[in-house]
């Protein structure tokens, strides 16, 4: 199969440190070529791919934010550069660059499938009528609020459990691994280690959106010795502070479309300990790789569980159900959908279904 893997240009693919689109692109994207299947690779041009790497610019938009604060011609650039080498033969284009391919879908001949990587646009009720093509959700949770036609179903992402370490012996501190920013829950996690008085380490990126939250709330609770903040962790930092964590704290205060931070520390043997938000119910199962709760108050009493917990139960439960071999065997199959009906509209007439007029 010929096929066009479409990735954003905000960070390299793969991302030296934050970029969860991104790492999910490389790893399908490779294995895919491990297949056998002739991919091309639209993504920064100073991404690393085994496939045929192309882009509608030289660098990463992270690399240039200083230099090029408003980027958004070269995001317009980027997905057009992408649709017109897509009219040259492929079997089909898969979007993980969001909602403005969808615009330029129908200037090709050549079926989509979009993955949406987070919760609609506000935009999406104006775009939907101009895209025919098809989507997949990646969690259960997200697709709530996407419109029916069209949809293929959830397709979780996977992880290369290999490359995390496992380790059953865990040290005392508690982790908060994500973007610091209000919704991903950091000072719901500072409480529950202040209650515990355990040591917490926060390790995250700052985006610029986040930058006043930080510098507001944040930072005037760090101390250094009890809640330490070590900065964005690139690979090889994140696996060593998953292996040791006695657990990863995951208070959301949004509904997380995914979270490849849970699946990355089970894969550790680390349980994960987060609200009851989005997709946390479908990765975390309850009472054996982690706890799925409501209140904070309940957070802390689960942190007080984590000797119920098998760590090898959490690297086993992610081997089984989030490797990218699973995930990529999940792809080829909606693939196959997409060949098989083109438009949204041809699977509806199929299926008996009534087509919304746009």
């Amino acid at each position: 199969m010929r096929i066009l893997q479409l990735a954003p240009i905000w960070e390299t693919v793969p991302p030296p440190a934050y970029g969860g689109i991104e790492l999910v692109v490389s790893l399908l994207t490779e294995e895919l070529v491990r297949r056998g299947h002739q991919v091309t690779l639209f993504a920064s041009g100073d991404s690393v791919t085994g496939a045929d790497l192309r882009s509608g610019y030289g660098r990463s938009l992270r690399a240039i934010r200083d230099d090029v604060p408003e980027p958004d011609h070269l995001v317009w650039l980027h997905a057009a550069a992408a649709l017109v080498e897509a009219k040259d033969g492929y079997d089909v284009i898969h979007n993980h660059a969001g909602e403005l391919p969808l615009l330029f879908s129908s200037l090709v001949r050549t079926p989509m499938l979009t993955t949406f990587h987070g919760p609609p646009s506000p935009y999406l009720p104006q775009i939907w009528p101009y895209y025919h093509g098809f989507y997949n959700s990646i969690s259960d949770a997200q697709q709530r609020g996407y419109p029916a036609e069209g949809y293929l179903g959830t397709i979780y992402h996977g992880i290369d459990v290999d490359t995390f370490p496992f380790d059953p012996e865990k040290e005392e501190y508690l982790l908060f691994l994500s973007r610091v920013s209000l919704e991903k829950g950091p000072l719901q996690a500072i409480e529950v280690a202040r209650r515990l008085g355990k040591r917490l380490i926060i390790a995250g990126k700052v985006d610029w959106r986040d930058r006043d939250f930080f510098l507001r709330e944040v930072e005037p609770l760090l101390d250094g010795t009890q809640v330490c903040f070590v900065g964005e962790a690139d690979g090889r930092q994140k696996r060593e502070l998953y292996r040791k964590a006695r657990c990863l704290l995951l208070p959301l205060q949004w509904d997380e479309p995914f979270g490849l931070v849970m699946i990355e520390a089970m894969a550790c043997g680390t349980p994960v300990l987060a609200f009851r938000r989005g997709s946390v119910p479908e990765l975390v199962v309850h009472g054996k790789t982690g706890f799925v709760v409501d209140t904070l108050e309940e957070l802390v009493a689960a942190a007080q569980r984590l000797d119920e917990i098998d760590p090898e139960t959490c690297r086993l439960h992610v081997a089984q159900h989030f490797c990218p071999a699973a995930m990529a065997d999940r792809y080829l199959a909606a693939y196959d959908q997409v060949l098989r009906y083109r438009t949204r509209e041809a699977m509806s007439a199929a299926h008996g279904e009534t087509v919304p007029a746009a």
